[in-house]
């Protein structure tokens, strides 16, 4: 019986993104933050806009946190180029979020404020999200 050959080599691949967050599933320094439910790519414009959607909602009051980076480059071949040739140059960085990542955290607002601020930022990100509220929050 013949038996498939193996290669020494792999391809390599984009990745995949199995499972629910381990790490950064909890609230860390804020009272109040979007998680995310779904797995996705999110590039660090989409965080910027986000971040900046809460700041000008918040007025500049109160504390950020951005719980997440953007560590994974992209890369892409320029238009009309023939295949081989090598890798492509790194186009643009993103971060990978599984389902239960916190993505911003805010402090030292009231909650309407908060809840409008971060769900500003939701719109700009293209992932589902979900408010949070420290458990021991008191107005």
């Amino acid at each position: 019986m013949l038996q498939p050959k193996k290669t020494k080599y792999r391809k390599q691949q984009k990745g995949k993104m199995k499972g629910n967050a381990q790490r950064g599933n909890q609230l860390a320094f804020g009272s109040f933050g979007i998680k995310t439910l779904e797995e996705h790519w999110i590039t660090g414009r989409q965080i910027e806009a986000a971040r900046q959607a809460i700041s000008r909602y918040m007025k500049r009051e109160g504390k950020i946190w951005i719980r997440i980076f953007p560590d994974k480059p992209i890369t892409k071949k320029p238009a009309e180029v023939r295949m081989g040739k090598g890798k492509g140059a790194p186009e643009y960085f993103v971060a990978r979020v599984t389902p239960g990542r916190i993505l911003f955290e805010a402090e030292g607002v009231n909650l309407d404020v908060a809840k409008e601020a971060l769900r500003l930022a939701a719109q700009k990100l293209p992932v589902k999200t979900k408010f949070i509220v420290r458990r021991d929050y008191q107005e």
